[in-house]
């Protein structure tokens, strides 16, 4: 790589291994399921992953990316754009802080440009790709941390988790929220709150009650057709399903859908999906 190139940056929460045109790295979290541990990064296997949590374990919980992890990611970059999962939900955000203090310490007049998402998934990857777009026009990595500064409050995610058990298990969300989820056919409807919580707003029974309160908090939130990336946790079918009623909905939107990797899998849960958006 060369020594002036700008590199983004993200934590494997953001489901990305590569991006085409710019220099990227994706640090991986790791999940921990009994005895084993889940690097998340392109040789993580999700069918495994999943079919370790489907059998219950007594113990499972994730670990952050160390500040090793981050510097060795920004590598010899000058400057960084660097996008963490949301500071409210893991340790990452802290060490990536730690991480770019201790770079430019060690590298006078280099900058890592630090973005705490306030989300997850999809949401960090429309961050992502905004930040791909900026540098590849030629704008500064000084103005594309302030345009994304900008762009982020025009983001927003919007998610059915088929299950609660990780994240009531892990404080990512009330054990009161989890109640009744992933029973019966009842999933969680919501979205990720300005403070980057996870709030949940609905609780809905079958697909086409889910796909019915998707469509009303993307509403709720002001959507009118901007960009989409729908992840999926091993649903593909449902999130081209989700993909139809959209469009149904908005008309013609640009969309995207990609896998959930192994952090938002495990949060999530198998059949979930995330919806970033413009918004």
């Amino acid at each position: 790589m060369k020594n002036h190139a700008v590199k983004i940056v993200t934590d494997s929460s953001a489901n990305l291994l590569t991006m085409d045109g710019v220099e990227f790295a994706s640090v991986p979290l790791k999940v921990i399921v009994g005895e084993r541990e889940f690097a998340d990064d392109a040789n993580v296997d999700m069918k495994e992953l999943y079919r370790l949590l489907g059998k219950h374990p007594a113990h499972t919980c994730t670990s952050c990316p160390s500040v090793h992890d981050w510097l060795t990611a920004f590598g010899e970059a000058k400057d960084v754009i660097c996008i963490t999962l949301a500071s409210t939900m893991s340790g990452s955000c802290s060490t990536a802080r730690i991480a770019k203090r201790e770079y430019e310490e060690l590298h006078h007049g280099r900058h890592v440009y630090l973005i705490d998402s306030l989300s997850i998934g999809p949401e960090m990857a429309l961050l992502a790709e905004r930040a791909r777009t900026l540098l590849l026009s030629g704008m500064s990595a000084p103005a594309a941390y302030h345009s994304l500064i900008r762009y982020r409050a025009r983001t927003k995610l919007v998610f059915s988790l088929a299950g609660l058990k990780n994240c009531a298990e892990n404080g990512r969300v009330e054990h009161q929220s989890a109640r009744g989820i992933g029973v019966m056919g009842v999933g969680a409807v919501g979205c990720a709150s300005e403070e980057g919580r996870l709030d949940i707003q609905e609780k809905c029974r079958g697909k086409k009650q889910i796909w019915e309160g998707i469509l009303r908090q993307m509403k709720r939130l002001g959507y009118a057709g901007g960009r989409i990336i729908i992840s999926h946790s091993g649903n593909e079918a449902g999130a081209l399903e989700l993909m139809h009623h959209i469009r149904d909905t908005f008309g013609s939107v640009d969309i995207q859908v990609n896998e959930s990797r192994a952090l938002c899998g495990y949060y999530a849960e198998q059949g979930s999906l995330l919806v970033g958006m413009e918004c």
